[in-house]
């Protein structure tokens, strides 16, 4: 690795034991494949270069133990810096560092860190200290990690609200969409009620108009065929049978009297009277009038016979 580039350098050169010293190189940029290549390399020194920025693979070094980034000009940290996991020692001295990933709070071997002469936030300033000694820095590490995870647990509540809010307004979504779909099936329900009530209304009226219409044709038929002499005419056959029926009673009635009268005058001590004397004389001429009439017909029967 050349300086500027650091292609062509031997990292393998410079590895003695478990440390690899890539300090005063002048690099502007990780070797990340090379460093990724020397797992045994878990301490790591890349100070007093010209550093801007770690690349985002450079969180795949999680063999690091120790990590020495000062005096570089580093104005932010990956934001997957957490991923280096087994890091007990981070010197960031002298850089340009702001702020810190709030995964920074995943560093849960962190036991010493180094944070001075950055333009850190000023919440973040007091929380790191000054890291002037070893217990010092140990606190600061302590610390920043608290205040970290008291971030990341604060983004994390957030995030959650946010979730629990579109979740909310997801169902009220999906409510107001039922709602509706149900308000649309109920008019559609109502429409095709009415619709049958309609209908059921014209089929009644088209029925009543054709019994109507029927009655109609059938009463100008029965007209059609009556004669015009038969309008009236059992009237008078009517009087003529009543008046039938009324001289027969009557002649009954004479009948009756005639012959209470005549089994008065023959039966009863009135046989004597002036009254019944010509009844009893006019019973007897009658009958010798129609013994006469019946011994008549009986010779004239006789006479035909011959």
């Amino acid at each position: 690795m050349s300086r500027g580039s650091g292609k062509g350098l031997s990292l393998k050169d410079k590895l003695d034991g478990n440390e690899l010293d890539l300090s005063l190189c002048d690099l502007n940029e990780v070797p990340v494949r090379e460093l990724a290549a020397l797992p045994k390399a878990t301490v790591l020194d890349l100070s007093c270069n010209n550093l801007v920025s770690l690349p985002s693979d450079f969180c795949s070094l999680m063999h690091l133990v120790k990590l020495d980034l000062s005096k570089n000009r580093l104005q932010q940290l990956p934001l997957d810096f957490g991923r280096l996991v087994n890091l007990q020692h981070l010197d960031l001295l002298n850089n340009r560092l702001v702020t810190l990933p709030v995964s920074f709070a995943q560093l849960k071997n962190l036991k010493w860190l180094d944070l001075k002469d950055n333009p850190l936030d000023p919440v973040l300033a007091k929380v790191a200290g000054d890291c002037l000694d070893e217990k010092q820095c140990k606190q600061a590490a302590v610390k920043v990690l608290q205040h970290m995870k008291a971030i990341q647990s604060e983004q994390d509540q957030q995030r959650q609200r946010k979730l629990q809010a579109e979740r909310e307004m997801e169902k009220k979504r999906e409510a107001e969409q039922r709602a509706k779909e149900a308000l649309e099936r109920e008019l559609r329900k109502r429409e095709k009620a009415e619709e049958k009530e309609r209908r059921r209304r014209e089929y009644d009226a088209q029925k009543a108009a054709k019994q109507e219409m029927e009655k109609k044709t059938k009463k100008e038929t029965v007209h059609t065929r009556k004669p015009a002499s038969s309008s009236r005419p059992p009237q008078p056959a009517r009087h003529k049978a009543s008046w039938s029926r009324s001289v027969l009673r009557v002649l009954l009635f004479v009948l009756f009297c005639i012959l209470c009268t005549l089994a008065a005058c023959k039966l009863t001590e009135l046989q004597h009277q002036p009254l019944c004397v010509s009844v009893n004389t006019l019973y007897e001429d009658v009958v010798a009038a129609l013994q006469n009439h019946k011994t008549l017909q009986n010779m004239l029967q006789h006479n035909s016979h011959q």
